[in-house]
């Protein structure tokens, strides 16, 4: 959203831009550090903690509620863990969950195992989660699910009334204000093996995603990006979606922080660090 325009009012700009969000964090940030910030001044922490902020540095390091506070947030700790580790994919290397986990939490030490689980289940598409994954395969699956966190619990609540086989017209659309009573959905979800055969009518499940992205005020793939999945099968798995999902360039674009696979693994600059060693 535009800063300058005269249309947008105060209090819709700062709450879309999270722009008291990141004060209330630096303020913090100085009166904990105090000490070490007085030495350079005041003026001059601001100004480098919203620059961070800015380039997306901000995130590295931080507690788990802090990086998955706001949507920028999460798209920097995507573009971090991809900048750190792209090195991995150049090379070819097939790593497990736990070895992804561990990674992730390099740079975020209480980052949770089940948002590590939930990645995997969509790489793999609900194989088992011990099979080992190339870097892309895993990024990918990780963007869409970090980032779309609260509304793919809710796909996944629709999803299980559909499979219980309940009709359309009673599934209950979570709103926002009821995903954070739901329970622990991902969680429950990595304990149960979803059956090859089991899925529902696409049909179905779009009307229900479409009625959820009208009631939701989270982030929401591009709905154009779910009808063409869904348009494309008589019948689909929870994990089959996701993993469709996630390779879809549409949300690459629309997140904006990781290229196409195609230039995932471009890094000139490293490359030429690499060939002086």
């Amino acid at each position: 959203m535009n800063r300058l325009n005269p249309t947008v009012p105060a209090d819709q700009y700062l709450a879309d831009s999270n722009v008291l969000f990141y004060l209330n964090d630096a303020v913090i940030q100085l009166l904990e550090h105090k000490e070490e910030y007085n030495q350079f001044g005041v003026i001059r922490y601001f100004a480098e903690y919203f620059s961070s902020v800015k380039n997306s540095n901000h995130v590295l390091f931080r507690e788990f509620n802090y990086i998955q506070a706001t949507p920028h947030n999460r798209a920097s700790f995507i573009r971090v863990f991809w900048k750190c580790y792209r090195q991995i994919g150049k090379s070819g290397d097939l790593l497990s969950m736990l070895e992804y986990r561990s990674l992730l939490q390099l740079l975020c030490p209480d980052f949770p195992v089940v948002l590590v689980q939930s990645a995997a289940r969509i790489a793999v598409m609900d194989d088992t989660i011990d099979c080992l994954m190339s870097f892309s395969d895993f990024l990918y699956a990780f963007q869409l699910q970090f980032y779309y966190q609260e509304f793919l619990d809710c796909v996944l609540v629709i999803y299980q009334d559909l499979l219980a086989g309940k009709s359309p017209n009673t599934v209950i659309v979570p709103t926002s204000t009821s995903i954070e009573q739901i329970p622990s959905v991902s969680t429950e979800e990595n304990n149960k093996e979803e059956r090859p055969q089991d899925g529902v009518e696409p049909s179905t499940l779009v009307q229900c995603i479409d009625a959820l992205c009208d009631r939701s005020k989270h982030s929401h793939p591009p709905r154009s990006c779910m009808r063409e999945i869904l348009n494309q099968t008589d019948r689909i798995s929870y994990y089959s979606f996701l993993m469709s999902l996630a390779k879809q360039e549409a949300i690459n674009q629309t997140i904006g922080v990781l290229p196409s696979k195609a230039e995932l693994l471009i890094d000139p600059e490293m490359d030429q660090e690499l060939d002086k060693l």
